[in-house]
Formats: structure tokens, sequence, C-alpha cells
């Protein structure tokens, strides 16, 4: 009525009142009565925002990327951004959203300008592994641009969600790469049979030198022993030598024992032989019958028959006939000895 409006603004829009020019009121969240013919009003959403950015970019080897990602901005100065771009509110009290279209190219532009340097440092490889370095990059260039800065917002966040090559060249690369990949494989495969074929080796060289250790000790072993045997049977000569030489010293004992005792028999016999020669001497010159008349005390019948038929038999030659019957005989033989 008569030009009198009333209008709200929530929480997060940031509200500047203008009136004949100069600013009556401002801030968050305002709420008031104006009068229209006079008044003009500027109302800024002031949350945060999120905007996508793609762009093309070359690299140092001529390669063409694509960084596609998204910057995080928030208000924070909306007068200065009022200032910059015209945020009045229109009929109905709606606030002209185009702006931020706006906004958002340039923040784009900024971006991109920030990329494209570091980017053309870069070779196509490096470049699609670089997406953390040219996130900060982005960022570090956004937080330190004059544009930005006069456009009185504040940058919370940048992030590069890919960084592309054309599909030709990525085709290229994932042949490339999967060649490589292929070529690790096969040389993966090849050492690890390489490994099993050395590690076989070294179990085989193992079980080797633990059979020649076995031999060597079986070798050693069969050495001890022979040598063992060779002392043994050197030790059962030597005891056999011993014995035989202890029995050749009895031996040798016995046969001078032997040798004394016939010596001492020799002796005695020489002994009892010159003592009987000795003793016979004086009876070889004698007769033997005056031998017999000399021990006739002791002599027998027979033996006086005896010396009867021996003075017979000596004087043979003289006697012209004898007769000796056998009853004579048997009477001689059968005669008692002492008669």
């Amino acid at each position: 009525m008569f030009g009198i409006k009333f209008i709200k603004f929530d929480s997060m829009t940031y509200a500047i009142h203008f009136v004949d020019g100069k600013v009556s009121k401002e801030g968050r969240g305002l709420s008031f009565f104006y009068y229209a013919p006079k008044s003009s009003i500027v109302a800024i959403p002031v949350g945060s925002r999120d905007i996508q950015f793609i762009f093309n970019e070359m690299t140092k080897d001529f390669q063409t990327v694509t960084v596609q990602g998204q910057v995080t901005y928030a208000i924070e100065n909306a007068a200065r951004l009022s200032e910059m771009l015209d945020f009045t509110v229109v009929s109905g009290g709606k606030v002209n959203e185009d702006n931020f279209e706006k906004l958002n190219q340039r923040l784009n532009n900024e971006a991109k300008t920030a990329a494209s340097s570091y980017i053309q440092g870069l070779g196509l490889k490096e470049t699609l592994r670089s997406a953390r370095e040219i996130s900060n990059t982005i960022e570090d260039g956004l937080k330190t641009s004059d544009a930005v800065r006069l456009l009185g917002v504040s940058i919370l966040s940048v992030d590069v969600l890919s960084v592309r090559a054309t599909p030709e060249m990525s085709k290229a690369l994932e042949t490339e790469m999967r060649e490589s990949l292929q070529k690790e494989a096969d040389l993966a495969i090849y050492e690890r049979r390489n490994f099993a074929v050395e590690q076989e080796r070294i179990i085989k060289e193992s079980e080797l030198n633990t059979e020649i250790t076995v031999q060597e000790k079986k070798k050693q072993i069969h050495e001890k022993q022979a040598e063992i045997k060779v002392r043994e049977a050197e030790n059962t000569r030597k005891l056999r030598e011993m014995n035989v030489a202890a029995d050749l010293a009895v031996e040798q004992e016995k046969t001078r024992l032997i040798e004394m005792q016939v010596e001492n028999e020799r002796k005695m016999a020489d002994a009892k032989g010159y003592a009987l020669e000795k003793t016979l001497t004086p009876y070889k010159q004698l007769d033997w019958r005056v031998l017999m008349a000399i021990h006739s005390n002791g002599m027998s019948a027979m033996d006086n028959i005896g010396l009867a038929f021996r003075e017979l038999a000596e004087n043979s030659g003289k006697i012209g006939t004898l007769n000796i019957t056998p009853d004579l005989l048997e009477a001689v033989v059968r005669a008692p000895k002492n008669k």
C-alpha cells in the first residue's frame, strides 16, 4: 500500500538496503519494511558453492590432456562482490542467480590460467600422474589471484577429479602400458622360475655337500676303523712276539738247564768212571781166577759150576769127549743157589 513493502531474507543471505543511493542497512538474515520508489535492495547468498571445471591443455610433448575438477568457494566479502556484480533483488523478492554464472566463469578462467603454465612444463605421462600437484597449483593460483581477491570470495578447496589424454593417445598408452605390464609379468615369471631353479640348485648343492660330508665322515670312520684294526693287529703281533720271545726265553732257559743237567750228569759220570777206573785199575793185571778166589766167600754152587763150564770152554781144544746130560743141567739149574 502506497509503495511500502516488507521483505525478509534467510540467515545465509547477505542483504544491503540502499535508500537514495546510500546504504540504509546491511547484514545477514535481515527483515524490514522499505519504500519501494526510493529503495534498492541487494541480496547475495553467502553459503559455500561448488563449481565444476573442465578444460583442455597442451603438455610439453605437444599432447592434449583434459583436466576435470571442482572448486569449492564461499562469499567472504559480500559488499565487495556487490560492487563487482549486480545482485539486485528483482520483482517478487527473488535473487538474481545469473551473476553466479559470471562468477563461476571467472573462477574457471583463473583456474585454467593457474594450471596452464604448470601442465605445459610436464610431459604427457607425468601430467597424467600429477592430479594432486595440479590441484595444489590451481588452489595456490586462485588464492593468490588479485582478480579473485577483488571478487570477495574465499577459495575453500580445489580437487582435480581426472586428467585424461585423447582417446587415441589413451589407447596407445594403454597398449604401451599393457605391453610393459606383460613384460614385467614375463620378467616376474622368468625371475620366479629362475629363483626356483636357483633354489633347486642350492638345495641340490646342499644335498651333494651333505652327501660329500657324509661320505667324508664314512671315509674317516673307515680309516679310523682300519687304523684301529691295524693297531690291534700290531698289538696282537707284538703280544705274540712277546709270547714267542717269552716261550723262546723259557725254552732257552730249559735248554740251558738241560745242558747244565747233561753237563752235570756227564761230569758225574766222568767222576764215577774215573773213580771206577781208579778202583778197577789194580784188578786189571790180576787173573780172573784170582779174582774169583778172592771173592770166593760170596760165590754159590751155581757160580762155581759156571766157572767150571768157562774153564771147559777155554780148554775145549784139550778135551776129547765130554758128556753133559740134561739131568745134570736140570739138577744144576734147579739146585738151590746157596748150595
